[in-house]
């Protein structure tokens, strides 16, 4: 029960003289040893956090209103309030406030007391301190008077105590009096003089005094008083609009009469506020802050009051829907639920929470999809500022409502294509309803307010049902005006549709990645917008422009080759060119997109650009950008002929030395290009083929120079042998040769041997073991099994014949002989026996 009682919303006066909402929380009054004094305490409800520290001092004006609301300054500009969910709580902190002042708790507003230092403020102005003395509210001293009421003004003292003054003696009673005597006389002046007197009253800026003037019985003749405005030649006729012209519309019977009675109250006040004060001055703004502040509270307590009244609501969302409801009293019930959404916007979070939720379970969304399908424009336009309240409050429920209608509904009456369908149709020259439909749309698609639960993803869900169901009735007209190569539409009207169109597809493509990418292609959407550059209106092309710019900015792969293959660039050149050298912002758009491409070394599209429009860009000197371009262009052609260049050489190389590379280089590679596989699945964008040719290369080339130092190294070896054979020129020389099938020295033979290092085949020359080695055992020309060869468990072969070929005398000089051929065919044997070693020759047997 004590939670309950001291509950209550903290507002604070902001520079615009509206209440902001601090809070909602549990307010006390306790002694803070830091302000030395009993003090206000407001804890938030929520996380326990002060929301409101604020010591009650001696000197401070409260003010009690409406029995729930507690009001004063704490400094100049600096109006605070306390609204109470109970009375009672309300009641107790009120009186703990004037226990601390030395005041009686009846009274509805403390009293400063004058302290010396006061006194000293004011020395110059002797009369501040005494209690003001009223004149006789006579006709002969209404001058008196408005001269009195306008001087004390300028001091909150003195304004203070007149205030006081006039609600003890009851003296606006006495003042209506005299108006309706001066009325009657037709006393032009003394109207006048009551004019400034209560003009002087407003600016008082006291509530207590607002209640009596806004009471029923007296507020049409504060109404009338301020008729007779001395500035104006024929006094207005504000109570013959209020009485006659402005009436009350009860849509649905009221059983509660203060309710009725609070409504009409604030319509008055609202009316003597906005129409007939005069607009305040700068020094008088903050001197009817009470007023506003009386207008806000009773609109909190109205939409309190009929959210609590379950069968008015009820009894209003069932007119609004049935069908045999008059189209004027729908339009009736439609504008009272605009208004009564209208002063929701008054209500602190968690209440506007409850608020939406209530006229949620009451079908408010599916109301507004009946209305919005009816004829009536008026309607239509109240039920979008209603749409509007519930979207900026909670779109969440916007959205999940409309993806569950689908199930029932053709796409021709779900909500969200009714709002576009609204938005292409407005009829408004300047389009302002279709510019407020874009706003809404905007925030039911945006991706930053959807929610991301454990069972399901609102992104998701809602943008897959928006691309399929709605994105082609927000295109229709866009596709419509875009079918030849001009627009076929390009009158104004048009032409700002269209712009709002853009704005919102750009907005997707911004963040709408995966969907607006699939749309965009499979549609060829750039083509169509593209169309839009021959408008005559700059706005639409720079609209048009916009969304090139924001596809480019993407810099995906993706959308760089659509735009190349559909030659994409060209109507933008074309825009260029047309628009010359004029100095505009069309001009400085274009230059900034390919500037972009150029800092960013977009190389796809900037390849494209250089290589297809150099010819009609390169007479543009005003700025670097397109000789950059060819400047980059340039230099990317001669890295790609230099690495060509090396690739041929390299593969020249390896046709030429026909080398078998080792199993080991082939391990090395294949590793090397999976990993490069998982680095190109990390990366961003498709590996780079450079690379991968940059390391292959490397590879190939170490290979090579492997095989040539082996080869030199060989050949120094054989040199050494050479000698030694040409010393002992007694023993005779068996020399093995290894030959291809098409070779001459083969063929000069008459031998056909097998391929080298195959099982079966003689040792390499050279080879421990082998004939003619300087190192055998054997004797010449004889073959002989190699007494350390190792044995091997698979079965001998016995060697072919053909295979060992013992030199003739008369072939001696074939030996010494350079002949080309024979080297190639020593080059391939050695190549054999370095690069891949043949297995272990089966074992000869005697």
């Amino acid at each position: 029960m004590t939670d309950t009682r001291r509950r209550v919303k903290l507002y604070m006066l902001n520079e615009d003289r509206q209440w902001d909402d601090r809070g909602t929380g549990h307010v006390s009054s306790a002694y803070v040893e830091r302000l030395r004094g009993m003090s206000l305490l407001v804890r938030s409800e929520t996380d326990g956090s002060i929301l409101l520290e604020s010591k009650i001092q001696p000197d401070t004006a409260y003010q009690k209103q409406q029995e729930t609301l507690i009001v004063w300054s704490e400094a100049d500009n600096y109006d605070l309030a306390l609204s109470f969910q109970e009375k009672a709580g309300c009641d107790e902190i009120w009186e703990k406030i004037c226990q601390v002042q030395g005041k009686d708790p009846s009274v509805d507003i403390t009293q400063d007391v004058v302290e010396e230092s006061e006194d000293e403020r004011f020395d110059d102005m002797p009369d501040a301190a005494p209690p003001i003395e009223l004149p006789p509210c006579e006709l002969s001293k209404l001058e008196e008077i408005s001269e009195l009421f306008s001087s004390v003004l300028p001091s909150p003292i003195r304004r203070e105590k007149l205030a006081v003054a006039i609600e003890n003696d009851g003296y606006i009673k006495k003042l209506i009096d005299l108006f309706h005597m001066c009325e009657d006389l037709e006393n032009m002046e003394g109207l006048h003089h009551l004019f400034d007197i209560f003009k002087s009253v407003f600016l008082l800026n006291k509530n207590a005094l607002f209640e009596i003037m806004f009471s029923d019985d007296v507020i049409f003749d504060i109404v009338g008083i301020m008729e007779y405005d001395p500035a104006l030649t024929q006094p207005a006729k504000h109570r013959d609009y209020l009485r006659h012209k402005a009436k009350f519309k009860e849509v649905v019977p009221m059983s509660n009469f203060e309710l009725e009675n609070k409504i009409h109250q604030t319509y008055r006040v609202q009316y003597i506020q906005e129409v007939i004060l005069p607009t305040p001055s700068v020094f008088e703004e903050n001197m009817l802050s009470s007023l506003s502040s009386f207008v806000f509270f009773n609109k909190v307590e109205i939409v309190s009051m009929i959210q609590e009244d379950v069968k008015f609501l009820t009894t209003l969302f069932a007119q609004l829907t049935e069908d045999d409801t008059s189209d004027e009293h729908r339009r009736d019930l439609v504008m009272f639920l605009k208004e009564f959404c209208t002063f929701s916007q008054t209500l602190q979070q968690p209440s506007r929470e409850n608020f939406f939720k209530t006229l949620s379970n009451l079908g408010i969304l599916s109301t507004i999809e009946i209305i919005l399908g009816l004829d009536d424009e008026r309607m239509r336009s109240a039920a979008i500022d209603i749409f509007s309240y519930i979207v900026e409050f909670s779109p969440s429920m916007v959205r999940e409502f409309i993806v569950q209608e689908t199930q029932n509904q053709d796409d021709d009456d779900i909500l969200i294509n009714l709002v576009i369908e609204q938005m292409i149709n407005d009829t408004d020259p300047e389009l302002g309803g279709a510019m407020q439909l874009m706003g809404i749309l905007r925030l039911l698609l945006d991706p930053e307010n959807m929610l991301a639960t454990a069972n399901k993803t609102e992104k998701t869900e809602f943008l897959s049902f928006f691309y399929k169901h709605s994105m082609h009735v927000l295109t229709a007209p866009l596709f419509a005006n875009t079918a030849d190569e001009k627009p076929s539409r390009d009158d104004y009207q048009t032409a700002q549709l269209l712009s709002l169109i853009l704005e919102l597809l750009s907005f997707c493509v911004e963040h709408h990645t995966y969907h607006i990418k699939n749309y965009v292609i499979s549609k060829d959407l750039l083509r169509r917008v593209l169309v839009l550059l021959g408008s005559r209106h700059s706005f639409l092309v720079l609209c048009a422009l916009r969304f090139m710019r924001k596809i480019v900015g993407l810099k995906e792969e993706f959308y760089n080759r659509y735009i190349i293959k559909g030659n994409l660039f060209q109507p933008i050149v074309n825009l260029f060119l047309r628009n010359g050298d004029r100095y505009n912002l069309l001009n400085s758009a274009l230059i900034e997109l390919f500037e972009f491409i150029r800092v960013e070394d977009i190389k796809t599209l900037s390849t494209h650009v250089v290589e297809n429009f150099q010819k009609e860009l390169e007479g543009v000197k005003y700025v670097k950008t397109f000789e950059t371009l060819k400047l980059r262009y340039d230099q990317q052609q001669d890295r790609l002929k230099d690495r060509m260049n090396i690739e041929g050489h390299a593969a020249s190389l390896m046709r030429n030395s026909r080398f078998r590379r080792d199993v080991r280089t082939l391990d090395e590679e294949e590793e090397l290009w999976f990993d490069q596989d998982e680095d190109a699945e990390d990366s961003d964008g498709p590996p780079q083929m450079s690379d991968l040719l940059k390391h292959k290369l490397e590879a190939d080339l170490d290979n090579i120079q492997k095989i040539w130092e082996h080869k030199k190294a060989k050949e120094q070896g054989e040199v050494r042998d050479v000698s030694q054979r040409l010393m002992h020129k007694s023993t005779p020389i068996n020399i093995n040769l290894k030959t291809g099938s098409n070779s001459p020295l083969s063929n000069l033979l008459g031998t056909t041997p097998t391929s080298p290092g195959s099982p079966g085949s003689p040792a390499s020359p050279g080879s421990p073991g082998s004939p003619g080695s300087p190192d055998s055992p054997s004797s010449p020309g004889r073959l002989c099994p190699t007494p350390h060869t190792s044995p091997v468990t698979t079965t001998p072969k016995p060697a072919d014949k053909t295979n060992a070929v013992t030199k003739k005398p008369g072939l001696r000089g074939l030996v010494d002989y350079p002949d080309e051929d024979s080297e190639e065919e020593e080059e391939e044997e050695e190549d054999d026996d370095v690069i891949a070693p043949s297995p272990k020759r089966p074992r000869i047997g005697t």
